[in-house]
């Protein structure tokens, strides 16, 4: 972890800005507070193959942090395990409201339950540094295997639908995806110096 995000992360009193929202609606303590989470919600929506939707499933998560300040106890959970637990609630009853089915959508009971721990969240967005930059690497991938990546990591498809979709074998896909994200990690590294 970067020692200058973690510091920046420990200087909040997430627990008294939550409060703050509570019990003053007050807007500046949340704009810190989803400045720091909204971020580490979107990488969540992503690494759960949510992509398409990883937006619409920040805005609902922080709209239920605004509304429901008041509902959060510091005895019970920290504030991020508060609001991931929110997000992993989120994203199912979005699964819900888009009517898909059982085949279309494989939720692992594991996986049901998990909570991301922050500092695996940290590094995945530190990892990629910013969504435009992504975007931008992404961008500069041969086109199949930038196709393959957006398929799977935007579109939130299984690899089988994207191989049936390109009418590839699965295992030239699965090669495809991990060429470019070797790619892309490097790509990464290199703007992180």
């Amino acid at each position: 972890m970067n020692e200058r995000n973690a510091t920046k992360a420990d200087d909040q009193d997430w627990p008294a800005l939550l409060a703050q929202v509570a019990q003053h609606g007050d807007k500046e303590a949340f704009r810190k507070i989803y400045s720091y989470f909204a971020p580490r919600i979107k990488a969540y929506a992503i690494n759960q193959g949510f992509g398409q939707h990883a937006e619409v499933l920040v805005q609902e998560v922080m709209t239920n942090v605004w509304r429901n300040a008041d509902k959060y106890s510091e005895s019970l959970a920290s504030v991020s395990t508060w609001i991931f637990t929110i997000s992993r609630n989120q994203r199912i009853d979005l699964l819900r409201k888009m009517n898909r089915t059982k085949a279309e959508v494989v939720i692992e009971t594991e996986e049901l339950w998990q909570i991301p721990m922050e500092d695996t969240t940290v590094r995945s967005i530190q990892n990629a540094s910013t969504e435009k930059c992504i975007r931008e690497s992404i961008d500069t991938l041969p086109e199949e295997q930038m196709i393959a990546v957006r398929k799977v990591y935007y579109e939130g498809k299984t690899h089988q639908e994207v191989a049936e979709e390109l009418n590839i074998p699965l295992g030239t896909l699965k090669g495809r995806l991990r060429l470019s994200l070797k790619k892309l990690r490097v790509m990464l590294e290199a703007t992180e110096l």
